[in-house]
């Protein structure tokens, strides 16, 4: 069984996914930035100046501190229930933002596979015949003329 998996383990596929996992991961936290860093602050601003990671609804105020409550951190440890609606935009921003740059990186290895290698013939032409041949034959099995260089 340890050989199997040993076996498992080093294949080219494994480790190829175990790096594009890594990566992956780190794409994700590139995207979370862009989403919460880049991309909000300025439909915030167009939106009056709302911050959508602190935008949230006070389900049940917390017992330490009846709020009001400036921040979800400020809620969450006064032991508030929210219901954090600007935390979950930005996270379908960043969702969609990640499925499109997938969308596009595999659609672009799909063409590449998909394009046509030209690769070399597997047939010839019997210069005596004209038929169509294998191209590792030396004599021509329609009129049995020989096909090898005469030196």
């Amino acid at each position: 069984m340890f050989k199997e998996f040993r076996e498992f383990a080093i294949k080219g596929s494994m480790i190829d996914m175990a790096v594009g996992i890594i990566i992956g991961g780190a794409f994700g936290s590139i995207v979370k930035s862009l989403v919460s860093d880049v991309v909000m602050p300025p439909i915030g601003l167009l939106l009056g100046n709302v911050d959508f990671s602190n935008l949230f609804i006070v389900l049940q105020k917390g017992a330490q501190n009846v709020g009001p409550y400036l921040s979800v951190a400020d809620a969450q440890n006064a032991g508030a229930v929210t219901l954090n609606i600007g935390l979950f935009m930005n996270s379908v921003i960043s969702f969609f933002i990640v499925a499109i740059c997938v969308f596009i990186l595999v659609r672009s290895i799909n063409k590449l596979k998909n394009q046509i290698i030209p690769s070399s013939p597997a047939t010839k032409t019997c210069p005596h015949c004209y038929s169509t041949i294998d191209i590792q034959a030396t004599r021509c099995p329609q009129c049995t003329s020989s096909l090898t260089a005469k030196a």
